[in-house]
């Protein structure tokens, strides 16, 4: 299933009929571009379209699967969506080309930067990856930030060799031994145990070993920034506000996810997305809301990406990222 539609009038008429009162059945169409196939880490936006925050909001929301962070960029710097998914290390580096995006919110507070390798031929530290095969994407978020780790941690690139693979190839790929890792975040766990069994999956978080920047966030075009202001202002609230129902309530959050992709394994998923609320219910969001953006830790990230991933030229954390489109939206 890679492109599926709510239709926001019809949402909006459920709700209008419900309160006994006459809505206008006018809606505003937005494209929000996942990073990946359906995961758990994209509960919240289906969470906001079953129960109508998109539609409240005037919206008629599109959420179109993409093929890594690179590939949801492309979208939206493009005009193909309106907002999207991405991992700000790529965003980053893409700012530093010609893209003309921006970062309106946060979805990890932490890190899920990580390669996984199997028990017996574990992948314990960095430099272990030297004279090994590493699998992604060529568009995934943790191969293009890649040379920052590798510099930062004194490992050889030309030791290193990556393997392409589509995004739903990478767990057969370490399972059938086909490389000897993958690089994937730390949520994809249960993925990874599926096939080859509880504890016989070794994960190397980044954040161990000094890269603790930000990662998974909402980026959205300069386009929509300017000429869709509202509209923005008001998918960021919807969508965070499903977030926040399903830190509220996982199971329930669940269900309204298969009931929606039905093709989703509701075992792995739940394990999964837990694995990701983890990473976001920190003092940062308990204080200022969910996916709001600290600049101290944006700027640390934005200088790891300007030091070691060899960017055409240095990219200014100011233009980077911004908290204006963010409506408070409390942690349960």
């Amino acid at each position: 299933m890679n492109r599926l539609v709510f239709t926001a009038a019809a949402g909006i008429a459920a709700l209008c009929g419900l309160a006994g009162a006459a809505c206008a059945q006018t809606s505003e169409k937005f494209t929000f571009a996942l990073n990946w196939f359906a995961v758990g880490d994209h509960a919240a936006y289906w969470v906001a379209l079953d129960k109508g925050y998109f539609a409240q909001q005037g919206l008629e929301v599109t959420l179109e699967n993409s093929k890594g962070s690179g590939d949801s960029i492309a979208k939206v710097d493009s005009g193909r969506a309106d907002a999207g998914l991405a991992d700000t290390a790529v965003v980053i580096a893409a700012l530093a080309r010609t893209a003309k995006i921006k970062i309106v919110g946060m979805v990890f507070d932490k890190t899920p930067l990580n390669v996984f390798s199997a028990k017996d031929k574990p992948v314990l530290k960095p430099k272990d990856l030297e004279g090994k095969t590493l699998a992604a994407p060529p568009g995934d978020s943790q191969r293009q930030i890649w040379p920052a780790f590798a510099k930062a941690n004194n490992v050889d690139d030309s030791k290193v060799t990556w393997v392409n693979v589509e995004p739903a190839a990478k767990i057969a790929a370490l399972a059938e031994k086909r490389v000897d890792a993958v690089a994937d975040y730390t949520t994809g766990l249960p993925y990874y145990e599926k096939p080859m069994g509880v504890g016989n999956v070794v994960m190397m978080p980044w954040a161990d070993f000094g890269l603790d920047l930000y990662s998974m966030s909402i980026m959205a075009s300069e386009k929509t920034m300017a000429e869709r202001s509202t509209a923005l202002r008001a998918f960021l609230q919807a969508a965070y506000m499903g977030w926040r129902d399903v830190m509220a309530d996982p199971k329930g959050a669940l269900a309204i996810f298969k009931k929606r992709v039905p093709e989703i394994d509701v075992g792995i998923i739940e394990a999964n997305m837990r694995l990701g609320l983890d990473l976001m219910k920190t003092p940062r969001y308990a204080a200022h809301g969910i996916g709001w953006i600290e600049q101290q830790k944006m700027c640390a990230s934005v200088d790891l990406v300007n030091t070691y991933m060899g960017l055409p030229r240095k990219v200014d954390c100011s233009t980077v990222f911004t908290n204006d489109f963010l409506t408070k939206v409390a942690m349960p």
